[in-house]
């Protein structure tokens, strides 16, 4: 009789645990940005791609802007990441691009302030947001993509993509990218691409609120794991 009771009372415990700790997920997925809490003394710099003038890709389904929801999702991150600790800095919180008043060179000039931006903030991770195309609109899933040259920036892309890839329902690998985010500075980097804007299932779920909270919570799990390792 007290075998079966402790058995039971086990059982009854476990399923309160799993239960507390679903609502506790939905709780921070509901307010990813409520709250800040005391440092945990990471820096990491969140950068939306393209803004301004640069809308980077459009949306096959929906016409939408990559630049507005690389944003969309970069506010949702920061708002995960200040949750839990982490100090943020934002390459831009507008749809506004960084490239001044100048009329020609917007890009370098936007680029250029990134890398400023990035130096002054001396983090200890760099995630670039973004949005992929391809020609061929079957292609989906997330792709995260590291420096060529950087063996810190392959492991972080690495764990990132594994954890997107459980989320997201995707078997993609990491991979090396020749882009200038990622080789502006010499701090630990990566750039998302959280799916594919040329695909019009994959358009039209980018473009909600709810997926595009799943991302950013996504990502900022992937966060943990590079740094905290879990």
């Amino acid at each position: 009789m007290f075998l079966s009771f402790k058995k039971k009372t086990i059982i009854l415990v476990s399923a309160f645990v799993i239960c507390v700790t679903s609502f506790l997920l939905v709780l921070s997925f509901a307010t990813s940005s409520a709250t800040v809490a005391p440092s945990n003394g990471f820096v990491i710099v969140v950068d939306a791609g393209h803004g301004g003038h640069d809308g980077g890709a459009t949306g096959v389904a929906t016409g939408a802007r990559e630049s507005d929801i690389n944003l969309a999702i970069a506010r949702s991150l920061r708002g995960f990441l200040l949750q839990n600790g982490f100090e943020v800095v934002m390459t831009r919180s507008t749809r506004d691009g960084l490239y001044g008043s100048a009329r020609t060179g917007r890009k370098m000039r936007d680029m250029e302030e990134r890398r400023r931006i990035i130096n002054s903030a001396s983090p200890d991770l760099v995630v670039s947001i973004h949005q992929n195309s391809f020609p061929s609109p079957r292609e989906r899933g997330p792709q995260v993509f590291h420096a060529p040259n950087s063996d810190a920036g392959k492991v972080a892309a690495q764990t990132m993509q594994q954890t997107m890839n459980a989320a997201l329902n995707s078997t993609r690998h990491a991979r090396g990218g020749d882009y200038f985010i990622l080789q502006a500075t010499n701090y630990l980097s990566i750039l998302v691409e959280s799916g594919f804007l040329t695909n019009p299932e994959e358009d039209r779920l980018l473009n909600t609120a709810q997926h595009q909270e799943k991302i950013a919570f996504t990502i900022f799990k992937g966060i943990v794991s590079i740094l905290m390792g879990g």
